[in-house]
Formats: C-alpha cells, sequence, structure tokens
C-alpha cells in the first residue's frame, strides 16, 4: 500500500511546526512535502535585531533541510489549487512550473504587508516582514547617518536623520526602539555637524503604545522610549508620503528618507482564489482546523479563522504564538485523519503572556499575566526567545554577549537595493531580482496597490476591482520612479530594448504562473486566457526589475532615479513599440496607450548632474532608499 501524500504550504511558525511534528508522529508512514519560497524557517520576533545590527541574518534563520530531515523539501510558491483534483500548481525560484499531488493539504502561507489607501506610501515605505527588508533598512540607515554626516546643508542633514516608523505594535515598537539605540552609536563615533542627533518618531492611531497588550506592558515601553529619545505621537499617523517627507493627519509636514510600514498584516492572498468562506481574508476552519466540506484541506496560522474556544465568537489573533501551537494541532488532526495514530483534537490555547525586547538591557513582559521591567524583563525576553528558537541557540546567545562588550558593526553592504524590496509584495521573504521569473500570479489581491488596499479595506476582498487613487501611469511596485524612461549611462536605449526582449523570449504564454483562478486587475479576460496570462506574467516579471539595471540606487542619488525625460521605454507613447507588442499598438491591458505600470523607471542622473537626493522607501517587521 502507498504511504499517502501530504503537502504543506509555507515553512512559517505554524507549517514549520505541522512539518517537524508530523515527520515525528508518522515516522516514515507518509510522504511529507514542504513547499517554500525559502529553505529556511525565520524567527520573526528577532528581525528588529537583525536591522539594527545585534544578530548577523543567518543567527534568525533554521535551515529546513537539516532540522527536518524526513521532509522533502520543494522550494517554490504555490500559484493555484486545484481542490477538486487534490493537485497544487506551484512556481520554481527559477521561474520553472511544477505540479504536487495530495491526500491532505495543509495550508500555513502566512501573511503579508498590509496596505492602506494612503496617497504614496506604497511607492515610499517599505515593510519588515522578511529578511530582504531588515538587511535593507539596516544598509540605508546606515547609508543616511553617513550622508548625513558628510552633509552641509543643516536641512537636508536634519531630513537624513529622522526616520519614521508607522504602527505602534509588536514591531514597530521593537523597531523604534532597536533603531534609536542604532543611530546613536554611529553618532558617538562620527558626530554630526552642530550637535544635531538621529531622531525616530513613532506613530500609531491607537490611543496608545502596543494597544493589543496589557495597559502596565503597554505603559513600560512608552516610558522607555521617550527616555530613549523616541518621539512617540499616538492619534497621529500618515496622511500622505511623498519624495520629501510625509505629511502627518495633524497637518504637519515631516522631511524625511525613511518610512517603516508597521502597521499591521493581512493573510496571504493565496487562499483567496479557493472560493471557500473567509473571514476577513483568513480561510474559516473548524476547532480541528479542518476546512468543512474539504475532509483533505486544513489550515492554520496567519490564513486561518480559528475558532477562539476561550472567547466564543471570535477568531484567534495573527500572532507567532498561536501559529506554533496551531501547527501542533494540525499534524495530530491530519495524522488521525489518516489513521496514522492519535485522535482529533480540537485547538485551545492559554495565554502565557507577551515579551517586548527594547534593545540593551531594556525589556517589557508579562510572563503567565506577572507585569515585568528592566533587567528581569529583558532577562525573561531574551530567555523566551532562546527556548523558543528551533535552532541556533549558541549563536545567538554568542552574538548578545559580543554585542554586550564590543561595539556595533555599522557597514553599508549593499546586497539589497531599494526597488528588490517593494512594500507591496506577495513574497516579502525574498528579494527581487533584475529580469528574475515572475514569482506567481498576484491578479486576485496579490499585487498592485489599488488591489491590496480593496483587500484590506473590504475585509478580505479579491482585490480585482478597479484600482483606487492610482492613475494608470504608476510605476512597478517593485520600482522607484515615474514617467518615460530616461537614458542609461553607458548602455543606452538598446541594452532596455535587449533586456526586454530577452526576457520576454523565456515567458511561456501560458506558464505555470498566472493559471490561479480569477481575473486580473482590469485584465477584462477570464480564467485561462493566454493573453491574460501573459499580461500577468509580463507584469511580475517587471516588478523584479530595478529602474535601470544595477545602477538604479546609488547611495547619496537615491532619487535622482525618478527625475523625468529621456527617451520614452518602448511600449510607451512616443517611443519604439514593444517587439512583444505587434505594429506598436499600446499595451492591451492599458487602455488607450496609457503608459505602461511596469516599464522600467528612468535612470538615476550621475552625481554631478544636481539632482535633488530621492527620498526613501521604507519598511516596517519588518528601509533605505526613498
Amino acid at each position: 500500500m502507498s504511504r499517502p501524500r501530504i503537502v504543506i504550504v509555507g515553512a512559517g511558525f505554524a507549517g514549520y511546526r505541522t512539518a517537524r511534528a508530523l515527520s515525528r508522529m508518522t515516522r516514515g508512514r507518509a510522504h511529507i512535502t514542504l513547499l517554500n519560497p525559502t529553505d529556511y524557517f525565520l524567527y520573526l520576533p528577532l528581525l528588529p535585531q537583525v536591522a539594527a545590527g545585534v544578530l548577523e541574518p543567518r543567527r534568525v534563520t533554521v535551515s529546513l533541510s537539516d532540522t527536518l530531515p524526513d521532509v522533502r523539501l520543494v522550494l517554490g510558491e504555490a500559484d493555484r489549487i486545484d481542490l477538486d483534483e487534490r493537485t497544487l500548481h506551484y512556481t520554481g525560484p527559477e521561474g520553472d512550473g511544477g505540479t504536487l499531488a495530495y491526500d491532505r493539504l495543509v495550508l500555513a502561507a502566512g501573511s503579508v504587508n498590509k496596505l492602506l489607501p494612503i496617497p504614496g506610501v506604497a511607492e515610499h515605505a517599505h515593510g519588515f516582514r522578511g529578511l530582504p527588508e531588515a538587511l535593507y533598512l539596516r544598509d540605508h540607515v546606515t547609508r543616511q547617518v553617513e550622508l548625513a554626516a558628510a552633509a552641509d546643508d543643516p536641512k537636508a542633514c536634519a531630513a537624513r536623520c529622522t526616520f519614521v516608523v508607522v504602527g505602534a505594535g509588536y514591531t514597530g515598537t521593537e523597531v523604534a526602539a532597536h533603531g534609536q539605540m542604532f543611530t546613536d552609536a554611529q553618532v558617538r563615533k562620527h558626530p554630526l555637524r552642530r550637535g544635531m542627533r538621529p531622531r525616530w518618531m513613532l506613530l500609531d492611531v491607537a490611543p496608545r503604545v502596543l494597544p493589543e497588550m496589557d495597559e502596565k506592558l503597554s505603559a513600560t515601553a512608552d516610558r522607555v522610549l521617550r527616555e530613549r529619545g523616541v518621539d512617540v505621537r499616538m492619534g497621529t499617523s500618515v496622511k500622505e508620503a511623498t519624495h520629501d517627507g510625509v505629511v502627518l493627519t495633524d497637518g504637519e509636514f515631516v522631511e524625511t528618507r525613511t518610512l517603516v510600514w508597521c502597521v499591521g498584516v493581512r493573510p496571504d492572498p493565496l487562499v483567496e482564489s479557493l472560493g471557500l468562506p473567509m473571514e476577513k481574508g483568513r480561510l474559516l476552519v473548524d476547532p480541528h482546523l479542518q476546512v468543512p466540506g474539504r475532509p483533505e484541506l486544513f489550515a492554520c496560522g496567519d490564513v486561518a479563522a480559528v475558532p477562539d474556544l476561550e472567547k466564543p465568537g471570535s477568531y484567534t489573533p495573527m500572532t507567532a504564538q498561536h501559529a506554533w501551537r496551531h501547527g501542533k494541532v494540525a499534524a495530530e488532526n491530519v495524522a488521525a485523519s489518516l489513521g496514522l495514530g492519535g485522535t482529533r483534537k480540537p485547538y485551545r490555547h492559554r495565554d502565557l503572556g507577551f515579551v517586548v525586547d527594547l534593545g540593551g538591557a531594556k525589556a517589557a513582559a508579562n510572563p503567565l499575566g506577572v507585569p515585568l521591567s528592566g533587567v528581569p524583563a529583558g532577562a525573561v525576553t531574551r530567555g523566551y526567545h532562546l527556548a523558543a528558537m528551533p535552532g541556533n541557540r549558541v549563536r545567538v546567545a554568542a552574538d548578545w554577549l559580543l554585542d554586550a562588550v564590543l561595539p556595533r558593526q555599522a557597514v553599508q553592504l549593499g546586497l539589497v537595493r531599494s526597488w528588490s524590496v517593494p512594500l507591496d509584495t506577495s513574497s516579502p521573504e525574498l528579494a527581487r531580482v533584475p529580469g528574475g521569473p515572475g514569482q506567481r500570479q498576484e491578479a486576485s489581491a496579490r499585487s498592485g496597490p489599488g488591489a491590496a488596499i480593496e483587500a484590506d479595506t473590504q475585509g478580505g476582498g479579491t482585490g480585482t476591482g478597479p484600482e483606487r487613487g492610482r492613475a494608470g501611469d504608476e510605476p512597478a511596485k517593485g520600482q522607484p520612479g515615474s514617467g518615460p524612461a530616461g537614458p542609461q549611462h553607458g548602455s543606452g536605449p538598446a541594452q532596455l530594448r535587449r533586456f526586454e526582449s530577452e526576457t520576454a523570449k523565456g515567458r511561456p504564454e501560458d506558464g505555470p504562473t498566472g493559471n490561479r483562478p480569477g481575473p486580473g486587475p482590469g485584465s477584462g479576460s477570464g480564467p485561462g486566457s493566454g493573453s491574460a496570462v501573459l499580461r500577468r506574467t509580463e507584469s511580475e516579471t517587471a516588478k523584479g526589475r530595478p529602474e535601470d539595471g544595477a545602477t538604479g540606487n546609488r547611495p547619496g542619488d537615491e532619487r535622482g532615479e525618478r527625475q523625468p525625460g529621456g527617451e520614452p521605454a518602448k511600449g510607451q507613447p512616443g517611443g519604439e513599440p514593444a517587439k512583444h507588442q505587434p505594429g506598436g499598438e499600446p499595451a492591451k491591458s492599458q487602455p488607450g496607450g496609457e503608459p505602461a505600470k511596469n516599464q522600467p523607471g528612468p535612470t538615476p542622473p550621475p552625481p554631478d548632474s544636481g539632482a535633488a537626493p530621492g527620498p526613501v522607501k521604507r519598511t516596517d517587521v519588518p528601509d533605505d532608499s526613498a
């Protein structure tokens, strides 16, 4: 008799725990496959320490192959799930497609950055959900302090040393706390002119910091932030983001080059394509984490609306603590459904409290409901993290020890650029690469600010409606800048044409990406339409392109990339017809020949061009350019 096939989508807290528990319970009696874009499990709670230079990036990652030896790892992103055929279609990291058949499917795809209908945020902010975003923020903050120290203009110096974090939840609070310590340490070694000090601002519309946590925990965090010099403003948020700064809801304009977006998360939109009952974008499941009417389908973590049996009528919140516990229960129930041992169990939880690391010896914690602050809270917080991590404990502890006795290293590695970590992305764990393969069909709220905002503001809609507040000439999300493409330094427009032509050659018209049910935004085509699939693939491929290749984000001239002018890109009005568009007609998805949304932006001007430095795109749990 053949072994049952179990496929798990996602290796976050829920997916990783499910795979590990199933592997131990089945003992080789089931074929377990784990589909994930990366080969590691990311311990998200320590990501702010990576951005602040406390921990090295690999410390917060745990190898899937090493810790899950009996689980088959498949690198890729799920595109479409055929519930009737019990198959899952995915796209690999190099653009190749594949199909996985299953007897049991566990959806644990996690979450992505939550967008709000605020002008300019999608273009000028960065999230904080993945390792690339944390590395980008560390480089970006380091660069801004170094440029500020060399600036002659006090106004420019102040703008570069102002860092705005939106969202005073768990992630935003830790990013601001660690960020202030990080920049203060840099300035002590390289003082700014005129005695300036880096300024971190923490904004939220909520009445207090950490609004979802205990009031004593909130008060402790607020006090530590203010003592450290963080400008905490509750009841205030961003009204508009521009190239030069942000307009606050109280009317004040703050000049800044950094906007970190930590307002929360939304479930991975993959589950919306299933056509099953949803609750605010999350897939409805019963207390056993099983989808009603689909005995072969389970869901856990951020994508699942799990009934909270401790609070009837509500659902468990989207936290790592719940996701980790979901994984264990899901594994037990999957094994029981296959007759591999155990009995089905409903998900019940007991609140063990929360911990918030505020940097140094400062923290706020309430283990088992006991409020702590100061050094005791710091010890409990770090002890909890070491106990919760499934690996790298010794390395993490060693980095903490070294950070306590040695100065931090503040250098720019330049590994992650602004355009490669767009705020509006379905895969914050992956950095976009120039000319890389399309990631996956993002028509159903997976890409584009209009679609994402529609999902966020309408409680988890499909996002296929018209985009709000965006003109047809909006730049692709992975690329800063807009307007016609400018000439490339040292390459000329011919290189851009060759780049587009060669990229297009490798795109199948009906490839594995873009086959998820549902029309794309503005496509006017139904599922399976060849033209719609082609347009979606082109759009996604464009997301990974820098505006002008590797030169699109030079330190000190990051905003020059948005300067209009130059030769129009192919396929845009006034330009040469694109090779993949016969007769030079406007792109089908752009009526009237409007500028293509995903055309590469203009080239940054040379250092001596005098162009004003551009704003920085920033992030949140998760920047460096805007």
